[in-house]
């Protein structure tokens, strides 16, 4: 008689923080929240093609699906999977092509969501330590997997 398989946890979606930034023990594996969307396929194509170096970070093991993270200690770190914006307020900039909402609100700490992508990505990231050019051009070949749904930034009036 087959035994049953435990149950697995739900996946929770990302709130605010819902990644840490710190590694607990000695393990080297960084522990993060996957997005509710980290199993379409279009997240697939991101993941494995994140490089292993962005802003002069050395990539890191995570636990999460749709997840990448770099530096020791962590100063990127990125999710796939999220719900696509589909209005803000934010300042919204293109670069390599891609179009990144800027959320600056917890400065030295930036959070750039892509914008016009399906599934979006975020990429949090700690200014202290690296800036966001270097870490979104490094990013730009992965992310520009993800498709487009014909939304762009506009210029601010």
């Amino acid at each position: 008689m087959k035994r049953p398989r435990p149950l697995v946890a739900a996946r929770a979606l990302i709130v605010g923080l819902g990644v840490a930034f710190s590694v607990t023990g000695c393990s080297s594996t960084v522990s993060m929240t996957p997005a509710e969307g980290a199993n379409d396929p279009a997240c697939a194509a991101v993941t494995v093609r994140l490089p292993q170096n962005v802003g002069g970070q050395e990539r890191r093991w995570t636990d999460a699906q749709a997840t990448g993270a770099w530096g020791s200690p962590t100063t990127v770190l990125l999710t796939c999977g999220l719900e696509p914006p589909v209005a803000s307020e934010l300042e919204c900039r293109t670069l390599d092509g891609i179009d990144w909402l800027i959320d600056d609100s917890e400065a030295p700490h930036y959070r750039f969501t892509t914008f016009g992508r399906n599934p979006a990505v975020e990429v949090y990231v700690d200014y202290d330590e690296v800036g966001s050019g270097g870490v979104l051009r490094a990013l730009s070949t992965a992310v520009d997997q993800l498709p487009g749904d014909g939304r762009t930034c506009t210029p601010a009036s």
